[in-house]
């Protein structure tokens, strides 16, 4: 259980990281310096020697190491990201960077998404420097930019050009998971995630012949997109269970005593209720148009017409996301990757994933751990180039009521105390014998 001190600081540190607006807005356009020095401090204020990074200015990184009293073992990266998306002022009701306590709760973009578990990480690396404990395996600790974007400037730009700071490692904890996920019906459900889809975001280009709009034009490009997107958006991708959801389907299998064979994921989607929530938009790829631009008159046809289609697929089955973008967009679109990063998988029988079942179960003894592949992705994608395997950790006990993950990116994104003091016992707990 985290001392009195170690749960005032997690609340304190999340409300203040909250008031440095790290708005990423795309495009480079975001500065997490403010950030990663508040941070940067407390790191060194836990006797840590953190290193600031950036390969844009004001895109700032730290990472820091804490050593492990076994020297033999491979060490665990626990990362967490500093940027936030924006957020409407005038559509919340509290100011999104005030990052105010009221009613036991913490309020401000970036309370769930992600600088509570900032907080967490370093309320608990603190709190070890002031009782002296240390770690079994060494610990890297990474806060990253750029998460809420490409990740060129956060983790790509750490993997690919600082790969010695993360020497090592072998497993990585960070975003989302062991969460209270709420039934319904009085269960309460803790997913870890153990899996990511790829991330294909597409731009698709049609051409056409360009005239005026009171012709007949066969050669319409924005008739032509138009078919593509509409044949995207209506398309039905068939399931393709990886080992991630496969587990997950198992295990929610067995906490609803339902005998439904996971063949039959249909029926055993239907007989889970609500938790189907936890696996639905996981098994199977999927494209949903997200973006159109055509034109500058409207008496005038254009030449050529756009779209952005935000797509994801499975571990395993990016050939058949290709192929089926390539019938569905036809020979008179052409569609290329605007982004890409890979889907991810990291096996549920792991030590790793074992001892992450068991720190939540010491807390939420009434809890069902179970694993959860993530339907969009995390930094975990790019910290994969290193050959490091990630887990989705980032432990909160939510009340009943509160949905979670549609606070991700929502109006009044907002965290409870208790949710933090929680999930710094949790993250303790895990972070020793890990």
């Amino acid at each position: 259980m985290a001392d009195a001190r170690a749960q005032d600081e997690v609340v304190r540190f999340t409300s203040d990281l909250i008031r440095i607006d790290t708005t990423n807005r795309g495009g480079g356009d975001c500065r997490e310096r403010p950030a990663a020095e508040y941070a940067a401090e407390l790191l060194a204020g836990a006797g840590l020697e953190p290193t600031l990074l950036e390969r844009t200015p004001g895109r700032t990184n730290v990472v820091a190491r804490v050593e492990g009293t076994d020297p033999s073992a491979d060490a665990l990266l626990v990362h967490g990201h500093l940027d936030v998306v924006p957020a409407e002022a005038a559509d919340w009701s509290v100011h999104p960077f005030s990052g105010e306590v009221r009613d036991g709760v913490v309020w401000g973009r970036g309370a769930v998404d992600m600088k509570n578990m900032d907080a967490m990480i370093l309320a608990v690396v603190r709190a070890w420097a002031r009782q002296g404990i240390r770690p079994r395996r060494d610990l890297v600790i990474a806060f990253t930019a750029d998460e809420e974007a490409s990740a060129e400037d956060g983790a790509g730009f750490l993997a690919d050009e600082h790969p010695h700071l993360f020497e090592g490692c072998t497993e990585a904890v960070g975003e989302s998971g062991a969460f209270t996920f709420h039934d319904g019906g009085g269960r309460e459900i803790y997913p870890i995630a153990a899996g990511e889809r790829g991330t294909a975001w597409l731009r698709l280009t049609a051409r056409g012949r360009a005239g005026h709009g009171s012709k007949v034009n066969k050669e319409n490009a924005v008739t032509r997109l138009a078919a593509a997107i509409t044949r995207i958006g209506e398309h039905e991708w068939p399931l393709r269970l990886t080992p991630t959801v496969r587990a997950a389907l198992a295990e929610l299998a067995v906490v609803y005593g339902i005998e439904t064979g996971i063949e039959d994921v249909d029926g055993l989607l239907e007989k889970l209720g609500p938790a189907a929530g936890l696996v639905e938009a996981t098994v199977r790829n999927s494209a949903n148009p997200t973006m159109l631009d055509a034109g500058y008159k409207i008496n005038v046809i254009p030449g050529e017409a756009v779209a952005y289609v935000d797509g994801r697929y499975l571990a395993g089955w990016e050939e058949e996301f290709r192929a089926t973008l390539d019938e569905l967009t036809g020979p008179e679109v052409a569609w290329e990757f605007q982004h890409r990063e890979v889907a991810l998988q990291a096996p549920v029988d792991a030590p790793t994933f074992a001892k992450m079942r068991a720190a939540v179960e010491e807390f939420a003894p009434e809890g069902h751990v179970v694993p959860y592949c993530m339907s969009g992705g995390t930094d975990a994608k790019q910290f994969s180039r290193l050959g490091i395997t990630g887990y989705g950790f980032a432990p909160l006990k939510l009340p009943e009521g509160l949905d979670h993950q549609a606070l991700f990116h929502g109006v009044d994104e907002r965290v409870p105390v208790e949710a933090l003091h929680f999930g710094i016992s949790v993250l303790d707990r895990f972070l020793r014998i890990a």
